[in-house]
């Protein structure tokens, strides 16, 4: 006869390993004297799925205070969207900026 062995059923297995959340990076627009705030807003609506209220505000932001925070992502997705703002203001011929840094 053969034995059967069977695994406990009150063993508690814990996973030692701790899961970090990934560093976040703000997405900031630049001002400059060309990019016009009709662009910006566009931009913000577009790349980063503002609603037209907050692209607003946003873009005021960046005209008031010369910066403004167009989002927070992973480092990965900030640099894309930065790209993204950099292509589409070449493609329309604006000097907008774009930068990104950790939060």
């Amino acid at each position: 006869m053969a034995q059967v062995i069977t695994p406990k059923e009150d063993t508690v297995v814990r996973d030692a390993t701790k899961v970090k959340r990934p560093p976040l990076y703000k997405v900031l627009l630049l001002n400059d004297d060309y990019t016009t705030m009709e662009f910006v807003v566009m931009v913000l609506e577009r790349i980063f799925g503002k609603n037209h209220a907050d692209a607003t505000r946003i873009m005021m932001s960046v005209h008031r205070q010369g910066i403004g925070v167009a989002g927070v992502y992973v480092k990965d997705i900030a640099e894309m969207k930065c790209d993204a703002v950099h292509q589409l203001a070449q493609a329309h011929e604006f000097p907008l900026r774009c930068d990104i840094e950790p939060e």
